[in-house]
């Protein structure tokens, strides 16, 4: 399993800005004109929000993919919330809403539906946050993922209840600083040892895919969509993405805090086929995760009043784990 196409990016400012100068075939789908713009302008999601910007990536991505026959199932939470004010939408294509913890058995009602009409080329999606996923839906996916059922299932994973106030949910990071889980104690924020690796729990079953990815790399996030839509079965994408409300971080750094959740490895990025890893995405220049939490207000109790160096350290053993687990880098430097 190939990794994402590497392509040379031309310096800002230049009249290749925007990789103009790439061939048709080396270009993103959001370079190209025609794209679908599935999720287009008129939501209300925050400025900087890294829900808006994955669901345009993947769905335009899983549009061009299937030659525009894709119908997408959405979960109760913020994508819903914001993109659907009754009685107006952004959507394109078409798409139905449940509750928040049945989209997964909506979306294989919807496969086994246009299977029994013989409609093998439209292809299914279904979507929600990470409580709509790795919480309230865990039941209902799973189930779908035991079936095998053909659906290409993704979590935006911004790591907490957002639409309801930045309420925890399993997907929240030990010391993260919530509605529910204040900064309060000698383990201030959401405790370690809790939570779940929904990734992990989807290669458990064994499903044909699985795969990690962030909005801070547009080209890999494509590519696994591509691949995903081109598989049948259950299939599952977990991506990440960054919260300026929740996480306490400006609008405009949204890319770069994911980069950095990858640069740290406290975020593995990777593939996996029948329930092993078939690819990684290495780290290019490793950083401590001191620099990923300090933009973050959410982490703001572990830097003042006092430095939580004995906290940080911990949360750095947590991306040491992540980096040797997956083989993030070369071994003579992950050894070192």
């Amino acid at each position: 399993m190939s990794a994402a196409p590497q392509v040379k990016f031309y310096q800002v400012g230049s009249f290749a800005a925007g990789n103009r100068l790439l061939g048709p075939e080396q270009q993103s789908d959001q370079a190209d004109a025609g794209r679908a713009n599935a999720l287009t302008c008129g939501h209300r999601a925050c400025q900087g929000c890294g829900e808006a910007l994955g669901a345009r990536y993947i769905l335009d991505a899983a549009q061009r993919a299937a030659g525009g026959k894709v119908i997408a199932v959405n979960a109760t939470g913020c994508l819903e919330v914001f993109s659907t004010p009754y009685p107006e939408t952004s959507w394109q294509l078409p798409w139905l809403h449940s509750l928040f913890g049945n989209a997964p058995a909506v979306a294989a009602g919807v496969a086994a539906a246009l299977r029994a009409k013989g409609r093998t080329d439209i292809r299914v999606v279904g979507q929600g946050g990470d409580g709509g996923t790795v919480d309230i839906g865990l039941g209902c996916l799973s189930g779908m993922f035991e079936r095998n059922e053909d659906v290409l299932y993704v979590c935006y994973d911004n790591e907490a209840y957002m639409n309801t106030g930045v309420q925890r949910s399993g997907a929240t990071p030990p010391t993260a600083r919530t509605a529910t889980t204040q900064a309060v104690g000698d383990e201030p924020g959401a405790p370690f040892g809790q939570g779940k690796n929904l990734p992990l729990i989807a290669m458990a079953h064994e499903i044909p895919y699985v795969a990690t990815a962030t909005v801070a790399g547009l080209r890999d996030l494509e590519a696994k969509v591509h691949r995903a839509m081109g598989m049948r079965g259950a299939r599952y994408l977990h991506v990440l993405v960054p919260c300026p409300l929740g996480w306490g971080t400006p609008s405009h750094d949204t890319v770069r805090i994911a980069r950095l959740a990858e640069q740290t490895g406290l975020f593995p990025v990777f593939e996996a086929k029948d329930g092993e890893v078939t690819d990684v995405t290495p780290i290019r220049r490793r950083l401590p995760v001191e620099e990923y939490l300090r933009p973050q207000k959410r982490y703001a109790h572990l830097f003042q009043p006092e430095l939580r160096t004995d906290v940080i350290a911990r949360l750095q053993r947590t991306a040491d784990r992540n980096i040797a687990r997956f083989g993030l880098l070369p071994h003579e430097e992950a050894a070192s």
